[in-house]
């Protein structure tokens, strides 16, 4: 069994910062792209940052020069650094995975989701 277990959301003032943490964990033999996704109420989910196993970074316009996503193919982890955050950014923030998993193939994985609120 697969999963992805998320750490790091909290409650902080528009201008600061906080980390974001995910681990893969389970029987798999490769992790393709990885990244986070944030759903604030009220909104669809939208993307924020995705990095693929090489290191290529893609981050949403809003977040552009603010976030840093980054990852350890060794220990299966994806972090995103938020840097000057806005209340805007208050949404629950979710990993996601497409994972290589033994027997089944190529399977997208979420995890279940961390609180981000940034009071101003």
């Amino acid at each position: 069994q697969v999963q992805l277990v998320e750490s790091g959301g909290g409650l902080v003032q528009a201008g600061g910062s906080l980390r974001l943490s995910c681990t893969a964990s389970g029987s798999f033999f490769g992790i393709n792209s990885m990244g986070w996704y944030r759903q604030a109420p009220g909104k669809q989910r939208e993307l924020v940052a995705t990095i693929t196993s090489g290191g290529s970074a893609n981050y949403a316009d809003s977040v552009q020069g603010r976030f840093t996503i980054s990852r350890d193919n060794a220990k299966n982890t994806v972090d995103l650094q938020m840097n000057r955050l806005e209340p805007e950014d208050t949404a629950v923030y979710s990993c996601y995975a497409e994972i290589n998993v033994f027997f089944t193939g190529r399977r997208d994985y979420w995890g279940q989701g961390t609180q981000v609120t940034v009071s101003s």
